[in-house]
């Protein structure tokens, strides 16, 4: 497998939305594990979890919380590896808390902050697959024919409307 991605959760729940970006990452052939750990009620295992990742090779880390969503800025806090944040809408303000919270981080300290929910997740999948191909062509590679099969997709979608009407 190329590239190494950590995919971290502030809770069991996140699994649901945080799925896709696992299953994307697996389909393109990277190695990813998967950890609950939270800022706020774990943050000595955040930092352990981390720190063990580094050591075994991991080149970008994903991180997703909703509420505070600080998992992402403490992770991005102790390393120096790339720090994708996923906020989710799991909160009454419906993650525009977790929004904010991921990407106001001080200068000096980057998270690269996704949209909310789902869609940020996979979108985490795909920018950490973007980091991981300049390393790894046969993950550019594949990053172009997914894009080529994304271009035929839309082709063909406004072909079928045009029949249409």
């Amino acid at each position: 497998m190329a590239g190494k991605v950590l995919l971290l959760m502030g809770s069991g729940s996140d699994f649901e939305t945080m799925s896709a970006a696992a299953d994307i990452l697996r389909e393109f052939g990277v190695s990813v594990t998967v950890e609950v750990t939270s800022a706020h009620r774990t943050p000595e295992r955040t930092v352990e979890i981390v720190r063990k990742g580094e050591s075994a090779g991991v080149e970008v880390i994903i991180a997703a919380a909703g509420f505070a969503a600080h998992l992402a800025g403490v992770v991005a806090s102790h390393t120096t590896l790339p720090v994708i944040g996923v906020p989710l809408d799991s909160s009454p303000l419906s993650g525009m808390d977790s929004l904010l919270s991921t990407v106001m981080m001080p200068a000096g300290v980057p998270v690269a902050t996704v949209t909310v929910g789902k869609a940020g997740a996979k979108n985490a999948a795909y920018l950490a697959l973007s980091i991981l191909s300049l390393k790894y062509p046969e993950i550019r590679e594949k990053l172009v024919q997914f894009r080529e099969r994304m271009k035929r997709d839309v082709l063909e979608a406004s072909e079928r409307v045009n029949d249409k009407g």
